[in-house]
């Protein structure tokens, strides 16, 4: 049984978003799977799983304090390509890739997207 239906961060720049994330997430074999119009998108694998949307009450967005959102990377690899390729599109760096002693095999990397969202990606394969 599934947690989550989807997440959802905001952003203030949608074109700017849809370039991030369709790059870092390729990384992690998720895609694009739809567009809200001007008002957002959702990527997923084979269904829709994280939405990056512009606020519904028209305020701009803003990064929620102590949020963090974590993708599950297929492999150690995959890890490492996707915070390459977040710093390489205007993220920032929040963690290199490396492990985390917190739990058996976890390796993971951080960074945060363009509007300030936090974002992690995990592995909990062994090397």
């Amino acid at each position: 049984m599934s947690v989550f239906t989807h997440v959802t961060v905001g952003t203030n720049d949608l074109a700017k978003a849809r370039a991030f994330y369709d790059a870092t997430l390729k990384e992690i074999g998720l895609k694009r799977v739809a567009d809200l119009n001007e008002n957002g998108s959702i990527w997923g694998v084979d269904k829709p799983s994280f939405f990056v949307l512009k606020p519904a009450n028209g305020s701009p967005a803003c990064v929620g304090n102590g949020v963090t959102v974590s993708f599950e990377a297929p492999n150690r690899a995959a890890v490492d390509a996707f915070h390459a390729t977040a710093l390489a599109n205007g993220g920032v760096c929040e963690g290199l890739s490396g492990p985390r002693g917190w739990a058996e095999n976890a390796y993971a990397a951080y960074a945060r997207d363009l509007d300030g969202n936090k974002l992690a990606v995990y592995c909990f394969k062994a090397e």
